[in-house]
């Protein structure tokens, strides 16, 4: 189902793709707990298809619920996320706010010479 569904978004086939998101992060969420990175990707996913679609509020509302759930690195690829939801939605300055951010807590975690920092 996981490998499906990005195949259905893919094809723009949006409602399959989004329904098999939305059964994978559900399962995942029951199966393995909601602060799980699968179950963190499962989330990031739908938001993607939700913002290929230009559902900018679910969207954002996915990425946000995403980063409450994290403390691992995965948390800067969700505010990394988030900050293009806001910019694609016109919140230019929240958005640089939040990659600044991303940025500092990206040198903290990985080391400012570490590719990902970079």
């Amino acid at each position: 189902m996981a490998n499906l569904a990005p195949t259905y978004r893919n094809q723009d086939r949006w409602p399959e793709a989004e329904a098999l998101f939305m059964q994978v992060m559900e399962t995942r969420k029951t199966k393995l707990g909601a602060d799980h990175p699968s179950t963190l990707t499962s989330m990031n996913n739908l938001s993607v298809t939700y913002k290929h679609q230009g559902r900018w509020t679910e969207a954002e509302a996915l990425d946000v619920q995403t980063i409450l759930n994290l403390w691992s690195s995965q948390t800067l690829t969700s505010m990394s996320s988030l900050a293009y939801t806001l910019k694609d939605q016109g919140s230019t300055s929240r958005a640089i706010s939040l990659i600044e951010d991303c940025c500092d807590l990206q040198t903290v975690a990985l080391g400012p010479q570490h590719p990902y920092t970079i």
